[in-house]
């Protein structure tokens, strides 16, 4: 009989608050409709916490919302918002996807594959209805969200995309009708009619250049070396679009002034001796910071620019007025007067009027008279991302950060009229108005612990004990201890007990969230604790080569100035263990016989606890033992190793049962199944730092399952005394809980399962890299193939197949039919008879309808040449009987452009192709003519609308005065 395995599965993640791989985007609160209430609010943070993206209060520090996608686990790394549509937001994922999320429904609307590698920058144009985003692997795809399909992809750049914005040219070319056209940024992205809108987009790489792109014509007109010394990290637009700050290596900031009036006009007149020079350095800004700037932003609304590095400090420019320029230069022409004057011994004299001087100097005016550092605000943690909070100038400036060590801050800088009051030597007074950090640690969990009830967890790091509720998730305690490395319950679950870097152990009492005690118990690190199976005494092992034992006392106290006593309890230090080297692990054996030792020295050493005599050694491993435990029955010891090795060893003789090349790093942690209940004493899970939990049975040596899901080094793992679920903690600072399921599994199913995803990976890469090959053209088509693009594929070439087999016994039949009424019906497909006798034509339909129009194109490019004919008898049906046009024409127009050349070469195509045409016209006339009837409709219905409601009020004293004098007239007032 094959043996059947209960199923772990990735159940919930809490304790991170945010990733530092992902931007920052602030919004207003959801319900502020009314202006107290916004001004009342802080807004909300969103941010990315690895595969989900989570919805912060930052007033209230509460988490509203998590939008995760069941199907993706790669790690959020950017995310932007639309300005034309607020409720909508892009996320870009680690894998090359891209998701546009509804933030009402927390819902995925579209999904967009086209990248090879991480995101990392996303862009939407000013209308909400395009979408442009750049990579690591170099390319630049622009993305219609209408149409749901990528428009095109811009290869040019050398190195990954850090930067991308939409130029928006303000006098855009009139449509023949003399109005201006009402989807010019979707028709202009399509490209296909020539129109050309006057859309610009600015991209900048770690190749150091900046590059002008005309989407019209999808090239690139402007190319500028961005950075005098390396790699260009980030680019930031101001609001009005005339000028852009690049930012690179050394804390150096490039200015650019952007010709917008020569773009609307190289828009209006395209030629071949069209201007260039759009983009002019104007100068070099320095940072105090002397790293690379990792992102630079404007202001919406006002004259601050904001440019930040991976220090803890978020540096605030001023760009001044036209009037404090003036003020400057005159400042310095006085000066340089002054210098004139003492060197000629007189004055010098000037035929240029002063006014005329200001105007000419404040258009070639240094950048640095112009653009002023206003204040550094130092944050708490290295600054990860940051984004402006508030866009209003009347209140104090506020910026939301995100910092690398999983805290979200809000700090509020007063403006430049608020800082007049203060003298020109103090420094500006910015706060930190609000924080997100209750829910998290600041830095990576090194020990997890259960209580014996399985209803509290404790995480240690450095710095921070957190107790949390197993079920809501909840941080109930949040306790202050030093650089911890392990941790344990002590029996009741009411005290933890903590041992630190510095050789001490920490008592802590969860109940009153207070330190009991702090003993001194070791000269270096305490590497390991262990509670005695009874309860009454633990042990602790040290780099100092020693193992010390403790009792557990309450000793009566006397209470100072009293003859009180009140019980307090301590660690009583009884007996110690020297060992030849520094201890790592240390464990005793559930039947409280033995004890064992990991060592340095890559041995595991076993002692008798009573008596501390020498029982076992057990040799084996190449580099030292990081951690071990011992099976219910105390029959088993498991060890884990540097070496990547999990040996599994008998406690009676020594011997070491099996040894297994487990992970491909480091395994951190192992340990058994606490219990016997179902037989599942000998399995056993490891934790390693190449982020993968395994699940094994220590008795046929067979790996049952593989938990993926954590993306960093995997530090800790507890596993509950039921057995039911177990939590890890990693250096991505999330704490994950997988749980036990009533699923199934088998060791040849998961076998096979692994083999499976191994052939779509590689078959994918294969794809990837048959697309790669090729001339370098710099705008090309936005395809990726996929596994669901190649299975979509299969399926509508197998609807196909079975299709027109059908049609053709289907047309025999009514043939037939006609000379014999009582033909009899041929035996037909089973799928069409389980889909309630359907037609053929209609089935393909479905199966069409089914697949995403974002994967739609790459499906059909699966589609042989053979099946093309095929495909178009279908579609001349779907267009006679006018089922679903904007999916007909969609398929006809791309394989006409996809087959283009084979298509002309092929003579069976052309009356199919003119029997098409005509239908086609028949329909589409037929659906605009319902077009205009139903608009006509509807702008009378709106007339209706309009005139219902207003009311004419006629004013009573001025009709009787108009009366009396004789006259006829009355005024009436329209009030809408």
């Amino acid at each position: 009989m094959v043996k059947s395995y209960l199923k772990y599965e990735h159940s919930t993640t809490f304790g991170l608050i945010s990733s530092a791989s992902s931007n920052v985007v602030w919004c207003l609160d959801g319900n502020a409709t009314e202006a107290a209430l916004r001004s009342s609010g802080a807004g909300r943070a969103i941010v990315g916490a690895d595969e989900e993206v989570i919805c912060w209060d930052i007033k209230k520090g509460e988490r509203l919302s998590r939008w995760k996608d069941p199907t993706c686990s790669a790690e959020v790394t950017v995310i932007a918002r639309s300005d034309a549509d607020p409720d909508i937001y892009a996320v870009g994922y680690g894998d090359g996807s891209v998701r546009v999320w509804d933030s009402r429904t927390a819902t995925v609307l579209i999904t967009f594959n086209g990248h090879k590698s991480a995101m990392t920058t996303l862009v939407f144009d000013k209308d909400g209805v395009r979408l442009a985003s750049g990579s690591k692997d170099t390319d630049i795809i622009v993305w219609d969200l209408v149409a749901e399909v990528g428009l095109f992809k811009l290869r040019g750049h050398k190195d990954q995309i850090t930067g991308l914005r939409f130029l928006h040219v303000v006098n855009e070319p009139l449509t023949s009708n003399g109005l201006e056209d009402g989807d010019g940024a979707h028709a202009a992205g399509l490209g296909d009619h020539g129109e050309h809108q006057g859309d610009y987009l600015l991209s900048t790489s770690k190749d150091a250049l900046l590059k002008l792109w005309d989407i019209g014509i999808q090239h690139c007109v402007e190319t500028h070396v961005a950075q005098t010394n390396g790699e260009c990290w980030s680019m930031g637009l101001s609001a009005d679009q005339s000028g852009v700050i690049t930012a690179g290596n050394d804390g150096e900031l490039k200015v650019w002034a952007i010709d917008i009036a020569g773009l609307a006009r190289a828009t209006e007149t395209i030629s071949e001796d069209t201007p260039k020079g759009f983009l002019k350095e104007r100068g070099l800004l320095y940072r105090q910071g002397r790293g690379r700037t990792i992102g630079v932003t404007f202001h919406p609304r006002g004259d601050y620019i904001a440019a930040y590095g991976p220090e803890k400090a978020v540096e605030l420019w001023r760009i001044r007025s036209e009037g404090e320029v003036q003020k400057a230069l005159a400042r310095k022409r006085k000066r340089r007067r002054e210098k004139l004057s003492t060197a000629s011994g007189g004055h010098t004299n000037s035929d240029i009027p002063e006014e005329e001087k200001n105007y000419e100097e404040i258009a070639f005016a240094d950048v640095t008279d112009v653009i002023v550092p206003y204040v550094i605000v130092r944050t708490g943690g290295k600054v990860g991302s940051m984004c402006w909070a508030s866009h209003r100038l009347s209140s104090p400036l506020q910026i939301l950060v995100v910092e690398t060590n999983n805290q979200v801050e809000l700090w509020s800088v007063p403006t430049k009229a608020k800082a007049k009051s203060l003298k020109s030597d103090e420094p500006l007074d910015y706060t930190r108005s609000f924080s997100v950090d209750m829910p998290g640690h600041r830095t990576d969990v090194r020990a997890l612990e259960l209580s014996s009830d399985d209803r509290m967890l404790a995480s240690a790091s450095n710095g921070a004990l957190k107790i949390w509720n197993v079920r809501t998730q909840s941080c109930i305690r949040t306790l202050d201890c030093g650089y911890a490395l392990c941790a344990a319950f002590l029996p009741g679950d009411k005290i933890v007990v903590v041992g630190n870097r510095n050789g001490e152990l920490e008592l802590f009492d969860i109940s009153s969230s207070t330190l009991i005690d702090t003993v001194k118990a070791h000269d270096g690190p305490v590497w390991t604790l262990h509670v005695h199976p009874e309860g009454r005494s633990m042990a602790t092992g040290s780099a100092d080569k020693s193992a010390k034992f403790f009792n557990f006392e309450i000793i009566q106290e006397e209470v100072p100035g009293t003859k009180r006593t009140t019980p307090r309890f301590r660690l009583a230090h009884t007996r110690t263990l020297k060992v030849t080297d520094d201890i790592l692990s240390l464990r005793f054996s559930p039947d409280s016989r033995l004890i064992a030792l990991a060592l340095l020295d890559n041995t595991v050493k076993v002692f008798f606890v009573d008596s501390l005599k020498l029982f076992l050694n057990l040799y084996g491993h190449k580099l030292p033992v990081l951690n071990m435990d011992i099976s219910f029955d105390s029959k088993l010891i498991l060890t884990c190793s540097a070496d990547k090795n999990v040996r599994l060893w008998g406690l009676d003789f020594g011997d070491c049962h099996k040894a297994f090349f487990a992970h491909q790093d480091s395994i951190m942690q192992v340990a058994f199944v606490p219990h016997n209940q179902d037989g599942n004493g000998h399995h056993f899970f490891s934790a390693s730092k190449d982020r993968i939990i395994k699940y094994w049975d220590g008795d046929k040596f067979e790996q049952i399952q593989k938990l993926e899901g954590h993306h960093g080094e995997i530090w800790a793992l507890a596993v509950s005394r039921t057995g039911e679920f177990l939590v890890s903690a990693s250096h991505d600072k999330s704490i994950r809980v997988w749980s036990q399921t009533d699923e199934q599994i088998f060791l040849e199913e998961e076998r096979e399962k692994e083999l499976e995803e191994l052939y779509e990976s590689t078959l994918t890469t294969a794809l990837e890299k048959e697309e790669g090959t090729g001339e370098e053209i710099e705008a090309v088509a936005a395809r990726k193939q996929t596994v669901d693009t190649l299975m979509a594929g299969e399926k509508i070439a197998e609807a196909l197949e079975t299709g027109i087999e059908d049609l053709y016994i289907m047309r025999e039949y009514r043939q037939a039919k006609g000379t014999q009424p009582n033909h009899a019906l041929p035996a037909r497909n089973p799928i069409y008879l389980a889909h309630n006798n359907i037609s053929a034509e209609a089935y393909l339909l479905n199966v069409v309808q089914k697949i995403k129009a974002s994967a739609l194109q790459d499906a059909l490019l699966v589609l042989p040449f053979d099946k093309v004919t095929a495909l178009f008898t279908f579609l001349h049906i779907w267009a006679q009987r006018q089922w679903n046009m904007p999916l007909t024409c969609r398929i006809l127009f791309f394989m006409l452009k996809t087959h283009h050349k084979q298509i002309v070469a092929s003579k069976q195509m052309r009356g199919l192709l003119d029997g098409i045409r005509g239908d086609l016209r028949r329909s589409l006339e037929r659906q605009k003519d319902e077009m205009g009837f139903n608009l006509a409709a509807l702008r009378f219905v709106g007339r209706r609308m309009g005139e219902m409601g207003r009311s004419d009020f006629i004013d009573e004293r001025s009709s009787e005065e108009d009366l009396e004098m004789g006259r006829k007239k009355r005024g009436f007032i329209h009030v809408a």
